[in-house]
């Protein structure tokens, strides 16, 4: 479908976003077996994908962190609205420091992909923990641990009257590899405050991606809207509005990176 209508694939892995639908054996797993069966699943998603041309990239996993939990043994922490969107790569430290846990767990994976595609890009999912604690410093993308990552992907989710603060926090990831807003919505602040922040982080950024759930703006138009549809219609109208004016900062910004782009 993707490649009928030209269409470029974010192929984001390993999710285990439903705690019902993730099975018994695959939570019961060793970090090791479980890291096998992640890197199994990428080989296999990559012999099928890397000859096509609807694939931008492969993201490894959708933000995983690098915590402990020997106790209860939980790799999905954080449930929100029924989803557990974070995910654990270990549960046990054993005496490593988290820099060798994700610089293990990418190689891993990395691996894994290149032995069946070498063309498309690779990234990670992250959680720009510098705007929530002042001071962090990049973990998948800090020097060693991304250096088989292709671009720095990240989530933001400005909250109200906290642009510039959302701003600052993006310039932390600024490290020498394209930058990409791979989730941004209007969850925290208005759509006019996310415009900003679209606006503000043009200086680093060189891709935006958003939340889409299947309506198009006219079907929101046309049907009746509670607050959550009024707030979709509102953030694809701002999104489509500031394509256009990205598009034309863009026309002549050629971005260097270890694999070549999809055509």
């Amino acid at each position: 479908m993707a490649e009928t209508n030209r269409l470029y694939l974010d192929v984001t892995g390993l999710g285990c976003y439903r705690r019902k639908a993730t099975p018994k054996w695959y939570q019961d797993l060793s970090e090791r077996q479980r890291w096998e069966a992640q890197a199994r699943f990428w080989d296999a998603v990559a012999e099928v994908c890397s000859a096509s041309p609807a694939v931008f990239c492969y993201d490894l996993m959708n933000e995983p962190i690098v915590t402990e939990d020997r106790q209860n043994r939980d790799w999905t922490p954080g449930e929100f609205a029924g989803m557990c969107f974070v995910q654990r790569l270990t549960l046990d430290l054993a005496g490593r420091s988290e820099r060798q846990i994700a610089k293990t767990w990418v190689d891993t994976l990395v691996q894994a992909i290149r032995a069946r595609d070498h063309r498309h890009l690779i990234t990670v999912g992250a959680i720009p923990w510098a705007l929530t604690f002042p001071g962090a410093k990049p973990l998948f993308y800090s020097p060693g641990v991304g250096a088989k990552l292709d671009f720095v992907s990240l989530h933001f989710y400005p909250k109200r009257g906290e642009v510039d603060k959302a701003l600052a926090a993006l310039a932390v990831y600024d490290v020498g590899k394209p930058i990409v807003i791979e989730e941004m919505f209007p969850l925290n602040c208005s759509t006019t405050e996310l415009g900003e922040f679209i606006d503000g982080s043009r200086k680093l950024a060189t891709g935006w991606l958003g939340f889409y759930w299947g309506k198009t703006i006219a079907e929101y138009r046309q049907g009746k809207r509670d607050i959550a549809a009024s707030m979709a219609l509102d953030w694809l109208e701002c999104f489509v509005r500031k394509t256009p004016e990205i598009v034309g900062d863009r026309k002549s910004t050629r971005l260097n990176s270890s694999h070549e782009s999809p055509p």
